[in-house]
């Protein structure tokens, strides 16, 4: 299937299609939650709290992320955003554009885009773990102290890295966490992980590469702890976690997706200056 295909192929087009909306709590988001209710409703769809098959995020670009974590990530849903925040980034849909989105929706006049998911596997002495996220992934000793990894591509050694952490992020939030320490900005369509250094030590002991590297999807990232200490705070998503004797990390762009809906005029390169350079 095509990265970006009509709602049609969905099967969307059912009026009795559910949708859940996650909301802010903040007050203006709140305001917007009451329009859109009423033109759900309007248009014949069902609210519901489970089981969904649209979902819509109210608010600013954490209220998406936290919708797609809420829901696992299900690959079998809609999902689109209503900016009621500040950058909204990941919302495709303003407050004055509410209205025409719903009936859009009914009409089938939107698409929506594939957007490849992280997945990453985390081996310890004792357990292994398993993780997706929309944006990226930090690594950073346990105590935010300098650590190092050998990092390796599908077994082959990309660099032995020192330095602060590393941030691993997918093409959607190239734009996020990875564009301020200085990563490369990457079409959604593009299903890449990019290994962004944070801080890298280079002197004449310790060679770490300066610039962010992008991997195309089904290419093994993996990260072997080269320091003894290896206890590490791994930030997914926003999401805190610490694991202690780390053994490695594995990394990857794999077969998960979830599908966004777009505009028909959506256009990435006019989000990016839309959203950052006016």
């Amino acid at each position: 299937m095509k990265d970006i295909v009509p709602l049609t192929c969905f099967g969307i087009r059912n009026m009795k299609s559910k949708v859940k909306l996650f909301v802010n709590e903040n007050q203006k988001s709140k305001e917007v939650e009451k329009t859109v209710r009423e033109e759900l409703e309007k248009n014949q769809f069902q609210i519901v709290e489970d089981d969904f098959d649209l979902g819509i995020a109210i608010g600013g670009d954490g209220t998406f992320l936290r919708m797609i974590k809420d829901s696992e990530f299900n690959s079998e849903a809609l999902y689109v955003g209503i900016n009621a925040g500040t950058l909204g980034f990941a919302q495709e849909v303003s407050i004055e554009e509410v209205k025409p989105f719903i009936d859009c929706l009914r009409k089938e006049e939107y698409h929506y885009e594939k957007i490849a998911i992280g997945e990453a596997s985390v081996k310890t002495d004792t357990d292994e773990k398993r993780f997706y996220f929309l944006n990226e992934m930090l690594i950073r000793h346990k105590e935010l102290k300098t650590t190092g990894f050998d990092v390796q591509i599908e077994n082959h050694l990309l660099e032995e890295y020192v330095g602060d952490g590393l941030l691993i992020s997918t093409s959607f939030g190239s734009t996020a966490y990875n564009l301020s320490f200085g990563g490369s900005i990457v079409y959604n369509t593009f299903h890449t992980l990019q290994i962004t250094p944070i801080a890298p030590i280079n002197n004449k002991r310790y060679h770490a590469l300066t610039n962010s590297v992008i991997i195309p999807s089904q290419k093994i990232i993996k990260l072997t702890p080269n320091y003894k200490d290896n206890n590490y705070l791994l930030t997914i998503d926003g999401d805190n976690h610490v694991f202690e004797q780390v053994k490695s990390i594995d990394i990857a762009i794999q077969q998960k997706t979830i599908n966004v809906i777009r505009k028909k005029n959506y256009n990435f390169i006019d989000k990016i200056n839309d959203k950052f350079m006016k």
